[in-house]
C-alpha cells in the first residue's frame, strides 16, 4: 500500500483527492492536513464520509508528513514550494496540484504569480504531469507539477495538430469555459449562487496565469518557439466541467483529422475522440478522469476542436492520481476509471 498525505484537504480539489484515494485499492491515506481545521474530523467537514472514515485534520508539519511516502499538495499557489525541498530531501515524492513548478522560466513564474520563488533549483527537475505527453518522465519523477485544468483541456485538444505541424502556431485561439468549482471553495462574492446563476461572463482577458503555462508546453512541440495563443476563460453557471472551443488555421490539406486524433490517442485510457460533427458535453465527463474531444474542419483553412473535462478530476485530482499510478508502476486507470454521472 502507498501511504499518502494530502496537504490542503478542505478545498474542492483536496476533497476530491480524498474521495478518489479512499476507494483506491493500493492507497492508504495516512494524513490529511489543514491549518484552519486542525482536530476536526473529515466527516464533520465532508458529510459524505460520515461512518466511513475516522481521519482527522492535522497541522501540515514535517513530522506529520514524514509518515507518508507521497504527498499531494492541494493548496494555494506558493505553498508547496516552501515545504517540498525538505520532503524531497527526506526521500518523499511530491505531486503539486498548484502552479509552483509548472513554468520552467522562473522569472516568468514570478511575474505572473507576484512573488519570489522559494526553490528555483527544483523547477528544472519537476516533471510536468500531463501523462499523454510526459509519461516516460513521470514514471521516474520525484516531483510532479500537475497541470492546470484549463491547460489540460486546451493542450489535449491541440497536441495532435501541433505535433504534426498541421496548423499555424501563431494563430491559435482557446475560448474556454469553466464551472464555478474552479474558483475554489473560499468565500467570494463573484461565485455566490445569486451572482453566477443565470449568468455567463468572461474574465482574465488581459492576461490569465494559465496562458504562459499553455504556451510554454505547446512550444516544446515545435522546432522553434512560436506559439501565439489568444486565451479567454469564461465562468459557467455549473458546478463542474470545462469546455474548450479551440480554433486553429490549417497549413496543409489533411482531411481525416478524426483519424489523426484517434491514432494519437489510441492507447490513452482517458482520451476519447468522437466522430467529426459530434459535440462533446461536459455532463459526459462529470466526476470522471476522461477528456472527450471532437475535431472538425469547418472550411479549407479553419479547424475547430472541442475538448471537455471535469475540472476537479482530469483537471486536478484525477490527473494527480493518474500520475501517482504511473510513478508506482500501477495500472494507470486504477481508482479513477469511473463512468460519467447522468443526470
Amino acid at each position: 500500500m502507498i501511504k499518502v498525505g494530502i496537504v490542503g484537504g478542505t478545498g474542492y480539489t483536496g476533497i476530491e483527492l480524498i474521495r478518489l484515494l479512499y476507494a483506491h485499492p493500493q492507497v492508504e491515506i495516512t494524513a490529511i492536513t489543514s491549518r484552519s481545521e486542525v482536530g476536526k474530523s473529515l466527516s464533520e467537514l465532508v458529510p459524505s464520509f460520515f461512518g466511513l472514515s475516522d481521519l482527522k485534520f492535522q497541522e501540515p508539519t514535517l513530522e506529520v508528513l514524514a509518515q507518508c511516502e507521497l504527498i499531494f499538495f492541494a493548496t494555494p499557489n506558493g505553498t508547496a514550494m516552501k515545504i517540498a525541498p525538505q520532503l524531497l530531501d527526506a526521500g518523499k515524492r511530491v505531486v503539486d496540484l498548484a502552479a509552483d513548478f509548472r513554468i520552467k522560466d522562473v522569472a516568468t513564474w514570478e511575474h505572473w504569480y507576484g512573488e519570489t520563488h522559494a526553490c528555483p533549483e527544483l523547477v528544472t527537475e519537476a516533471v510536468y504531469g500531463l501523462p499523454e505527453l510526459n509519461r516516460a518522465a513521470i514514471k521516474n519523477a520525484r516531483l510532479i507539477a500537475n497541470p492546470g485544468c484549463y491547460p489540460t483541456s486546451v493542450m489535449l485538444g491541440l497536441l495532435p495538430l501541433l505535433e504534426k505541424q498541421l496548423v499555424d502556431p501563431t494563430r491559435l485561439i482557446a475560448d474556454t469555459k469553466s464551472g464555478v468549482s474552479g474558483a475554489g471553495r473560499g468565500a467570494n462574492v463573484g461565485v455566490l449562487h445569486a451572482e453566477v446563476s443565470e449568468n455567463f461572463k468572461a474574465y482574465g482577458i488581459a492576461g490569465h496565469r494559465h496562458l504562459p503555462e499553455i504556451s510554454a508546453i505547446l512550444n516544446t512541440l515545435l522546432p522553434v518557439q512560436q506559439v501565439q495563443l489568444t486565451f479567454v476563460p469564461h465562468l459557467l453557471p455549473i458546478n463542474r466541467g470545462i469546455h474548450a472551443t479551440l480554433y486553429a488555421f490549417a497549413n496543409t490539406d489533411t482531411d481525416d483529422l478524426t483519424a489523426l486524433y484517434r491514432e494519437r490517442y489510441a492507447h490513452e485510457a482517458f482520451v476519447s475522440v468522437l466522430d467529426a460533427g459530434m459535440h462533446p458535453e461536459t455532463r459526459a465527463v462529470r466526476a470522471t478522469n476522461h477528456c472527450v474531444i471532437s475535431v472538425n474542419r469547418v472550411s479549407k483553412q479553419q479547424i475547430v476542436v472541442l475538448s471537455v473535462i471535469d475540472n476537479l478530476v482530469k483537471g486536478a485530482a484525477g490527473q494527480a492520481i493518474q500520475n501517482m499510478n504511473i510513478m508506482y508502476g500501477l495500472s494507470e486507470s486504477l481508482g479513477i476509471d469511473a463512468i460519467g454521472l447522468l443526470p
